[in-house]
């Protein structure tokens, strides 16, 4: 056996602060050739990882918990569209391991601390057969749970592969409890959860969530999805989910050359649905940041010029109702600046919205204002009133036209005080336009290969001019805001603009959020509609006390004041919360939870010994006992309590009670959290 010293790759940035593992932690290198299984556990015992090959040369893993099995033996290997499938006739020819426990400083994010402690496993399988194709399957083990991968070395008859599908399979070893989305269907990510039994899952997006038949729960995902396509899971037999890589615009779904790697497939495996949003996994399996210093990334409260055009009360095209005017843009000025939000979003600013945009968006031009938006003159007053404007960069789904326009949007940015642009590819999933070098014209999936890599092209751009990125219709989360700081928040799930329209998030949708999309990263929901109004005067299936709460359950570091100047100004009181809230913590609990049914979170200021608690459900009213003992102790705090008020309900108008109230709270004390159907309550606890 060979023992190696830990050699810990230095980070650079905020992301450079790193804890050495223990002087007794190392790294060791066991090779086993020829052997005929491997095995290596978590570092707290719990979790074990086997990886074997059956009678025919298939490579299968299982992964058990304790006394219990969480996946059964599943398959390994790839699909190719030109050459055999690798999978039978393998062999594992070495394994090693290695471990680390490190811990490294988030420049922003719901944890200013992150603790990697993970043991590794690297299966090197080969065939036996005249191919002798080869490749390593890496496995990181924490005590909450997995993440997976293949390294492909460059060789002889695997120089280059032109992937078909992967053969990843996940066979859970008992039946439960599903929630989860549709994959592939027209409307991107912008589904309803749906809770079935796991064994009826059809094609699902990920991260998929279950509770299994013994209680615990697990969410599967991918993380550091960069330069391939996105993977979904389709259920084949019992309970088995199978891998589906999204579609390209060529015959493989991914092609690849030379040294090669896929994204982890991550599994988080707790006790309950708290649990599973505890976990760093998916952070942990990202590089450490890229981009050296980013003190220019800042989180942030924004306000808008959106909700009016959401409703159809302006428009993003000219005209008599446009909404991007001067006046209009300077009146969310003031009102930003008096209540102390940095930020103003105005979205139909430039020359392209004019006529059917939606998927045509070749007109779309990034660095030129319409005549009545006066952007010199804005970026003056903004500057002023100590604002910042966040620029909207809507693509129409025509992704090649933007990436022609990278320099001169983000220089425009950079140049009118814009720190902050949140993009957009509105178009049906298929339909993204890609220029080809010789002029032609191919249709991608927003999820595919070919777009995993714009979205890096698009952050990496931004970044040369200090500009971070907000993406709508995005690609979905696997962490790589660690990477990348400047990706600050992405949609990629159905948000509070679908509160506007017939058809509206039902009451349980951002509970179902809490513990499946949450667990990808932050969701810019644009929450705090305290009017609870859409088109025409519809109701919002919510109450006041509900949005409030959202600040704090549903993460951003960009989180918007989704409501108008007007509306705000009807419930001061309650706005107040909106306008105290922070959007950078120091550290985050949850104290309860069930997926689809209620959540509480916990999370203290980075800037202050502050905590914020918000507590939603769904339909049923809730009684919900939270004890204090995260707070400091021997220090004294004033809650300021915002509760549903007499009657709340989010059926009726009295959707609108709120109860406001405060008390003193110590450490152990424990409050009684009561939600109305539809409700919430949102508490600051002040810190003396």
């Amino acid at each position: 056996m060979w023992v190696l010293a830990s050699a810990l790759c230095a980070a650079s940035g905020a992301d450079a602060q790193t804890t050495p593992a223990p002087a007794n932690e190392t790294f060791k290198f066991v090779p086993q050739v020829n052997a005929a299984g491997a095995e290596e556990t978590s570092p707290d015992g719990t979790i074990k990882v086997s990886v074997t090959t059956d009678p025919d040369g298939r490579p299968l893993y299982t992964i058990t918990r304790g006394a219990e099995t969480i996946i059964a033996p599943s398959r390994l290997g790839f699909l190719f569209t030109d050459q055999p499938k690798i999978e039978r006739g393998m062999r594992i020819e070495r394994v090693t391991h290695d471990k680390a426990d490190t811990t490294w400083t988030q420049p922003y994010g719901e944890w200013h601390q992150i603790r990697d402690n993970h043991r590794e496993m690297r299966v090197r399988l080969i065939e036996v057969g005249n191919l002798q194709r080869s490749y390593d399957i890496v496995f990181r083990i924490q005590d909450d749970g997995v993440g997976f991968r293949y390294e492909v070395p460059d060789q002889a008859n695997l120089h280059g592969a032109n992937i078909a599908e992967e053969l990843t399979e996940f066979t859970f070893a008992e039946g439960g409890t599903a929630w989860w989305k549709p994959a592939f269907l027209w409307n991107r990510e912008e589904y309803l959860y749906e809770r079935t039994p796991l064994s009826a899952v059809g094609t699902a997006a990920t991260p998929i969530t279950m509770k299994l038949a013994s209680g615990t729960h697990v969410a599967l995902h991918e993380a550091a999805l960069v330069d391939y396509a996105s993977m979904a899971v389709m259920k084949t037999t019992g309970n088995t989910l199978k891998a589906v890589l999204t579609p390209g615009s060529g015959r493989p779904k991914v092609v690849k050359q030379g040294n090669w790697t896929t994204p982890w497939r991550t599994l988080i495996i707790a006790n309950d649905a708290p649990g599973l949003y505890m976990s760093h996994l998916e952070l942990n399996l990202n590089k450490p940041n890229k981009l050296g210093d980013v003190s220019w990334v800042k989180p942030g409260k924004f306000v808008g010029v959106w909700w009016n055009m959401i409703k159809g009360d302006w428009t993003w095209a000219r005209g008599p109702r446009h909404g991007a005017t001067t006046a209009n843009v300077k009146k969310y000025i003031d009102f930003a600046s008096v209540n102390k939000i940095p930020g103003v979003l105005v979205e139909g600013w430039n020359i392209g919205w004019d006529g059917d945009w939606a998927g045509h968006g070749s007109a779309m031009q990034l660095a030129q204002p319409t005549e009545d938006f006066d952007a010199a003159e804005l970026a003056r007053y903004a500057k002023a009133k100590n604002v910042y404007i966040i620029g909207h960069n809507e693509t129409g789904g025509a992704a090649s036209h933007y990436e022609g326009q990278f320099d001169a949007a983000f220089r425009y940015a950079a140049d009118h005080g814009i720190p902050t642009i949140k993009t957009g590819y509105v178009t049906d999933a298929g339909q993204i336009e890609r220029t080809n070098p010789d002029g032609t014209t191919a249709r991608e999936w927003h999820e595919g290969q070919w777009m995993a890599n714009h979205h890096l092209r698009v952050v990496q751009s931004a970044a040369k001019y200090k500009v971070s990125i907000d993406a709508h219709e995005p690609i979905k989360d696997t962490g790589l805001r660690r990477t990348y700081p400047n990706w600050l928040a992405r949609e990629g799930s159905r948000g509070m603009e679908y509160n506007a329209w017939p058809g509206k998030n039902p009451p349980e949708h951002e509970a179902n959020l809490a513990f499946t999309r949450m667990l990808e990263g932050p969701m810019d929901f644009t929450p705090g509609v305290l009017s609870l109004t859409g088109t025409d005067n519809s109701p919002i299936l919510s109450t006041i006390a509900k949005q409030l709460a959202l600040y704090v359950v549903l993460y951003s570091p960009v989180q918007m004041a989704a409501d108008t100047p007007e509306n705000y100004a009807k419930y001061p009181d309650a706005f107040k919360f909106i306008r105290d809230v922070p959007v950078d913590w120091e550290e985050t609990r949850v104290l309860n939870g069930e997926v689809g049914d209620y959540a509480t979170f916990a999370r203290r200021d980075r800037n202050s010994r502050d905590w914020y608690v918000g507590s939603i459900t769904d339909e049923n009213a809730r009684s919900l006992p939270v004890n204090l003992d995260f707070l400091d102790a021997g220090r004294t705090y004033t809650a300021e309590i915002y509760r549903d008020g007499s009657g709340a309900d989010y059926r009726t108008d009295a959707r609108h009670a709120i109860a406001i109230e405060t008390k003193q709270v110590r450490k152990g004390d424990t409050l009684t959290l009561a939600l109305a159907p539809g409700g919430g309550q949102a508490i600051r606890l002040r810190a003396k």
